[in-house]
């Protein structure tokens, strides 16, 4: 009969067998499962899904992580965006061609609306369009000149021009332009600095570096919340508030 002393010795035997072959376990499944990665690429929602792209002196449109999804062969490219001319048009079989799930294109002279597949799915005519009802939004803040220089003033707080107290933002940029937009408390600005140019906000902070040759003075801030930028003076592409380009 096993004594005491011996049975112990015998179970601590047996448990390292055991353990060693659960290692052994354990090595076999991590060496024979390989590790799977996978990579979400992050989508921003406050830019659109489709970007107006050139290629070749010709328009598509690429997706945010830069794929072609609409070839390049349009003259001219707008945004998906809303068309108030045909959501007013006295046709009613063409007023969904004015939401914003189409976008305006021309090609060869003629004028389209396309839907997200790139189909051209309306030709614009004369007799479709109505009338877009006029909406005026009085900027709040605007850019005034001193001594030479830009800053930015509140209409209706600004009397005198002496007082620097009056500035929402002090003389001191080479030029500035107040972006359309609708959020007119807190408006996004193309300034010149030193033959740059780049974007601040009405507190002054930079939003976009000063690094650009030129940044255009359009409604793609409005529309898209991005702007239209070159380094060279010559390619324009679009870039968010992050400074990412598309």
């Amino acid at each position: 009969m096993m004594n005491k002393k011996n049975m112990t010795k015998a179970l601590a035997v047996a448990l390292v067998f055991l353990l060693s072959f659960l290692k052994a376990q354990e090595n076999h499944v991590n060496h024979s499962v390989p590790e799977i990665k996978t990579e979400i690429k992050n989508s921003n929602d406050s830019i659109p899904s489709l970007i107006p792209k050139k290629r070749n002196g010709k328009f598509g449109f690429v997706n945010q992580q830069g794929k072609m999804v609409i070839q390049p062969e349009y003259s001219n490219v707008g945004f998906f965006t809303e068309d108030c001319n045909l959501l007013n048009s006295p046709n009613e079989k063409v007023q969904k061609f004015g939401t914003a799930s189409y976008a305006s294109v021309r090609r060869n002279g003629i004028d389209f609306r396309i839907d997200r597949s790139g189909k051209r799915a309306y030709q614009f005519k004369d007799s479709d369009l109505g009338k877009c009802p006029s909406e005026f939004k009085k900027q709040r803040f605007y850019a005034y000149v001193k001594n030479g220089f830009y800053g930015i003033i509140e209409e209706s707080k600004f009397y005198d021009p002496e007082d620097f107290r009056q500035y929402k933002i002090y003389p001191q940029y080479h030029y500035l332009h107040v972006m359309e937009g609708d959020d007119l408390d807190n408006p996004m600005m193309i300034a010149s600095f030193n033959d740059y140019f780049g974007v601040i906000d009405i507190n002054n902070n930079i939003v976009i570096p000063f690094e650009y040759q030129d940044i255009k003075r359009n409604y793609s801030w409005k529309l898209a919340r991005l702007f239209e930028v070159t380094k060279d003076g010559k390619n324009y592409y679009f870039i968010d508030a992050k400074n990412q380009g598309y």
